[in-house]
């Protein structure tokens, strides 16, 4: 296959995945387009994906609340353990809550650990901060009698579809809102003492090792004799975490729970485990709501000035570069519609960093078409045709545009492991943003540029210098 044979493939290629991503990032126009033809000639064209981007709490609004984590009683050690634990129970119990996507992380300084929580989109926090200022409950439940579980089951088909008010009328109606398997014992998390990762000696599967102190040692021994090869459930906040098999009696409170999990889904069972057995209190300090109209305006603040920005950075291109500007220009298009398609489908939460951050790397995506163009330009002046000032400019160029997307992405990088939320919105929408711009220049731009070799606008000087 000839050079340009390949190279108008690879540009319809480019195109087509311009045309995909430029209608996945903003579909509106598109989708009014098929509804015209559908209406006007009874067709069934099918709209284009309609994926709504992810807001965070500065540009939706919702709350922000910081809580002080007591670890006076938990072992210097287990301070990182037990935040983690604990974070998990709060993410679960957000989700129930029915918060899209919460932001759950904690700032660990000794025993002044701090775990913050940010709910985008709550306009009514108290039920939430409510929920959330619980002390993580950990309970063992046993499996109950074939005869209740099937009284259970009758009972919710017969209150199914019925109002509350005639719920009064149903005898023992409060059954259909009980666990049709699993009865609640006296054996909870306050009797447990810690949860151990450990490996079995003989196929090195991980398994997780369970201490009771000695009161919950008697209880978890009487609960183990009555349920031998039966199920034992364990819960935390009403969510069922694991239901090993009892194989014996268990005495000396320690036990094992073992199965098809992995090392990963083993620690994060300790790390449940341990929230419930190891309660850390948590004492809200700080509240703060931001209301949807401020989000509001900051998005379009922000949507004004990278619409601003990107027109001035076409502009300029088309001033100093004429043609290849416009050929960059058409780039730089495809290489927005592509970053903001990569954010709805990762899915990237959007903060005014994140924003910032993606603004930024907008003016840093044209920079290796300056240096590219730049050398071409020196290229033609020595006389050189337009193919061999296209494959000189981008092998002279190369060195520079790696080096200095290369530092920017370490830097990014770090301020991603090392920062804050918002710094760590900044960093990831950046080094995105980096990451396409290279693919833009080096691949988009120069094939481009190729497809006007050996044609009569080659010939046309002025309009390359």
């Amino acid at each position: 296959m000839s050079q340009r044979r390949k190279t108008f493939f690879i540009t319809l290629g480019i195109l087509i995945l311009a045309f995909f991503a430029l209608n996945l990032s903003y579909p509106k126009y598109f989708n009014q387009g098929v509804d015209f033809l559908n209406s006007k000639f009874s067709w069934k064209l099918p709209h284009f994906w309609e994926i709504p981007f992810k807001l965070g709490l500065d540009l939706q609004g919702g709350t922000h609340l910081i809580y002080q984590a007591d670890l006076s009683n938990i072992e210097k050690k287990d301070y990182t353990s037990s935040l983690q634990g604990l974070r998990d129970v709060i993410e679960r119990r957000v989700n129930l809550f029915g918060v899209r996507e919460p932001v759950v992380q904690f700032q660990e300084r000794g025993k002044n650990s701090r775990l913050i929580v940010e709910l985008a989109g709550v306009k009514d926090p108290k039920e939430a901060i409510e929920m959330i200022g619980k002390t993580p409950y950990l309970e063992f439940k046993e499996q109950r009698e074939k005869e209740e579980t099937q009284k259970i089951l009758d009972k919710q088909k017969e209150v199914e579809g019925k109002k509350v008010e005639e719920l009064k009328d149903i005898k023992d109606w409060h059954l259909a809102f009980q666990d049709a398997y699993f009865k609640a014992t006296n054996l909870t998390g306050k009797y447990l003492k810690k949860a151990e990762l450990n490996f079995d000696q003989t196929t090195y599967r991980p398994l997780v090792s369970l201490q009771f102190n000695d009161e919950g040692a008697k209880i978890f021994k009487e609960l183990t004799s009555r349920n031998i090869k039966k199920p034992l459930a364990i819960y935390i906040d009403n969510v069922l975490i694991s239901a090993p098999v009892v194989q014996e009696v268990i005495s000396g409170g320690k036990a094992q729970i073992t199965g098809d999990f992995s090392v990963k889904e083993a620690k994060e069972l300790v790390r449940n485990l341990n929230a419930g057995a190891l309660p850390v209190p948590i004492k809200l300090i700080s509240q703060q709501s931001v209301g949807p109209t401020l989000g509001a305006i900051s998005l379009e603040k922000s949507l004004k000035a990278g619409i601003i920005g990107f027109l001035a950075v076409i502009l300029f291109m088309i001033l100093f570069y004429r043609f290849p500007g416009i050929l960059a220009s058409f780039s730089l298009l495809i290489y927005v519609s592509l970053v903001l398609t990569l954010f709805k489908i990762i899915p990237v939460t959007l903060t005014l960093a994140g924003v910032g951050g993606f603004i930024l790397s907008i003016g840093m995506a044209i920079d290796a078409n300056i240096l590219i163009f730049s050398r071409m330009k020196e290229e033609l002046k020595q006389g050189k045709n337009l193919e061999i000032s296209i494959i000189e400019g981008f092998r002279r160029a190369w060195p520079s545009i790696r080096d200095g997307n290369l530092t920017t992405l370490i830097v990014a990088l770090i301020l991603f492991g090392f920062g804050t939320s918002f710094i760590k919105g900044f960093a990831f929408t950046l080094s995105i943003g980096i990451l396409i711009s290279m693919f833009s220049a080096i691949f988009i731009t120069k094939n481009f540029l190729r497809i006007f070799v050996r044609t009569r606008l080659e010939k046309i000087r002025w309009i390359w210098m």
